[in-house]
């Protein structure tokens, strides 16, 4: 599970204390709600159900592919679905691809999610070798999954947009500048991430 509420708010009290922008966003948005995700590879699936299309999109695709395969829990299921099937539930032809991908390396036992590794970097690096699922996927499924406190996904879009703008950035930073930026904040990163996109909403809600 994801970081809870009072992880969050322990997390953000102490880069409060150390970054007064930080500050400055909680006095204006408050604290986010936990984003809570159960560990496994249905969860891990979903991010790739999820890719390049809206929540919406994706709800209706994994309704359809329930409806299809069965129960989602079990990668067997996924494995032997036929090429129509999946096809027919809405997934592309790449994503059904990276859905079997997924699905064969649990299978198979190559990949335990329920035993990644205790490192961060190791745990993406094993997560990175399923096709389908990059670093930004990878470190998605650590923080809102395995509640890890310090996954910085400096790739986010919305992260680069929301911190720029917390720091006063004139243009978006990127990855990498994002990183050097957050070195401070370890080992809070994951509840900075939390933030900023709970933080972006905000904006959003205002504009």
């Amino acid at each position: 599970m994801g970081l809870s509420a009072a992880q969050l708010k322990t997390s953000l009290d102490a880069l409060a204390a150390i970054e007064p922008a930080i500050a400055a966003g909680l006095r204006r948005a408050g604290y986010p709600e936990p984003r809570l995700r159960d560990r496994g590879y249905e969860t891990l699936l979903r991010t790739i159900v999820g890719q390049q299309v809206s929540v919406a999109a994706a709800a209706s695709i994994w309704k359809k592919l329930e409806a299809g395969v069965g129960d989602l829990t079990d990668p067997a299921r996924v494995a032997a679905a036929s090429d129509e099937t999946l096809r027919a539930a809405g997934l592309s032809r790449q994503k059904a691809s990276y859905a079997r991908s997924l699905a064969d390396e649990v299978n198979s036992g190559r990949l335990d999610l329920h035993d990644l590794p205790a490192d961060d970097e190791a745990a993406i690096a094993q997560l990175v070798q399923v096709k389908g699922i990059g670093r930004w996927s990878a470190e998605i499924y650590l923080l809102f999954a395995e509640g890890r406190p310090d996954v910085w996904p400096a790739g986010d879009l919305a992260v680069q947009i929301e911190i720029g703008r917390l720091l006063g950035h004139a243009e978006r930073p990127g990855e990498k500048l994002l990183r050097e930026i957050a070195e401070p904040w370890r080992p809070h990163r994951g509840a900075a991430a939390i933030f900023a996109w709970h933080h972006y909403k905000v904006d959003m809600e205002v504009i």
